[in-house]
């Protein structure tokens, strides 16, 4: 059995042992929980064993004190009494009456063969046990034993006068008195053992969270730099040069790095950002002149020569809408507001939807406009709703319904929503869906998968949003709302055009 239990402790401990079953709700507690129960556990402990070895030595030293004190009394009170002897009984000399014995003493006078002769005090006397048993091995000296709850010393005494016969005198006095000392002694340290227990956990929570608070001034203030994206913030250094400051300065300089790595990308973005930002702009020029001379080649050839032709001109326009939409997006990369006047978001509507009548015969396109005047580039905002119809035009099936609203909101914002009736937003899409260079699986138009990226660009570049989400009638519907009338976006001129080549306009004329 010993053999089969040591096996088995021997045994490596497992991830669902009990040991860490016990550790598991433990470790979900905070830090400094955690060390003031722990040091509360240590404190239990030691005044545990402090309580148990005080208990016992107190209770051995309390035992033999009343032990010694019951023996004394015993010899008291045979010197205090004679037991003589007239004719064949025995009489007490003096009476007991004058004798003052502790509180619940019992006492009785008895024969040598262990029959009672007198009790001395016979009210209600107690079984004090065997006195021949008890004396049995004491050769006449006093002996001393617990029994029936009572501390019993048996004496040998004689009998004056007559024959001179003998007894055993057996005097006894309750346990009771030093048991209750005894357990009041145990009470009083087991809840001084409790009380020191809460203390060391108060003074422990105190010591921790003293020891803790570096800590929580760190995370308060790694927090902040989470909330502000800003790394060039500096943490606090606690005075003591301890565990926590050099983790303060390890982080600082974790910091440190990252803010440089930030500045570095920042800086190679920006400078990506310029470079296509004038690749297509020295792109618009060149991109003009071929368009027009193919426009005359296509005029003026015929046959094999004039298809080739249409199809060069063909790709050049989508060449030049690629080129345009690049300068777009990295004008709001780099963060440049467009050019604003007061517009009505009812007529950009309307322009966008005749401009794109040629190829959504197909489809069922509804306008339902009210006046919405809003502040904006009227190129920039006609892309959006361009670039919304033609998403909904090219993703769905013929005889599909279209829907384009827009309206002002109570707030100020001017709302535009594209809807259609079509299969919708497939749910792998969804995550990327304004991504740039993201084409859906049913795109049939050949598009570069910039549009949806530029209504978010143009969106956020006009104080706005764009949101995806179904309609009513279980299509797609994309919901726009750009930022209030009163708010004037500041206006800035397009950026110079290099030297040789001529100021144009940035946003590209949409095509159908």
């Amino acid at each position: 059995m010993n053999r089969a239990c040591s096996i088995r402790s021997a045994e490596p401990a497992t991830s669902s042992g009990p040991s860490q079953k016990l550790g598991r709700p433990l470790s979900r507690l905070p830090i400094r929980v955690r060390l003031a129960v722990s040091v509360a556990a240590v404190a239990f402990v030691i005044l545990a064993l402090f309580a148990v070895v005080v208990g016992r030595v107190n209770a051995h030293r309390q035992r033999a004190e009343f032990n010694t004190e019951v023996l004394t009394n015993a010899e008291q009170f045979v010197r205090f009494v004679q037991f003589v002897t007239v004719g064949t009984k025995v009489v007490v000399q003096p009476s007991l009456a004058g004798y003052n014995g502790s509180v619940g003493a019992v006492a009785r006078l008895l024969s040598l063969d262990g029959t009672t002769v007198i009790a001395p005090r016979p009210d209600n006397v107690p079984k004090l046990g065997d006195p021949l048993r008890q004396q049995a091995d004491s050769d006449g000296d006093p002996t001393a034993t617990n029994f029936n709850g009572y501390r019993v010393v048996t004496i040998p005494v004689t009998f004056r006068g007559g024959s001179g016969a003998g007894g055993y005198l057996q005097y006894a006095q309750p346990l009771g008195s030093v048991d209750s000392a005894i357990a009041g002694l145990q009470l009083i340290l087991f809840l001084g053992a409790l009380i020191g227990t809460a203390l060391a956990f108060g003074a422990g929570s105190l010591v921790a969270r003293r020891a803790i608070a570096p800590i929580a001034d760190l995370t308060a203030a790694a927090s902040e730099i989470e909330r502000t994206r800003d790394p060039d913030r500096t943490l606090p250094e606690p005075v003591a040069d301890d565990e926590v400051a050099e983790l303060s300065r390890t982080l600082s300089g974790m910091l440190a790095s990252l803010s440089e790595a930030r500045d570095e990308t920042e800086a190679t973005l920006e400078r990506q950002r310029a470079f296509v930002a004038d690749a297509s702009h020295e792109l618009r020029t060149p991109l003009t002149s071929v368009l027009a001379n193919l426009e005359l080649l296509v005029d003026s050839l015929k046959g094999a020569d004039r298809d080739a032709a249409e199809s060069a001109l063909r790709s050049t326009k989508r060449m030049r809408r690629l080129v345009g939409d690049l300068l777009l997006l990295a004008r709001t990369d780099a963060g440049q507001a467009p050019v604003s006047q007061p517009l009505d978001l009812a007529e950009i509507v309307i322009d966008a939807a005749s401009e794109l009548e040629s190829v959504s015969r197909e489809h069922v396109v509804d306008l339902d406009v009210s006046p919405t005047p809003l502040v904006g580039n009227r190129d920039d905002l006609q892309r959006v709703v361009t670039n919304l119809l033609e998403n909904a035009l090219r993703h769905t099936p013929p005889n599909t319904r279209v829907t384009a609203s827009t309206r002002p909101l109570p707030d100020g914002f001017a709302e535009l929503v594209v809807a259609d009736d079509g299969p919708g937003i497939p749910p792998e899409l969804r995550p990327k869906l304004f991504a740039r260079f993201v084409r859906g699986s049913g795109d049939r138009g050949g598009s570069f998968g910039l549009g949806l990226a530029i209504v978010a660009a143009v969106a956020q570049a006009h104080g706005g949003t764009v949101e995806a989400d179904d309609s009513p009638h279980g299509g797609a519907r994309f919901t726009v709302r750009l930022a209030p009338a009163a708010t004037e976006q500041p206006q800035t001129e397009p950026p110079a055009a290099p030297d040789g080549v001529p100021n144009e306009p940035l946003t590209p004329t949409p095509t159908a």
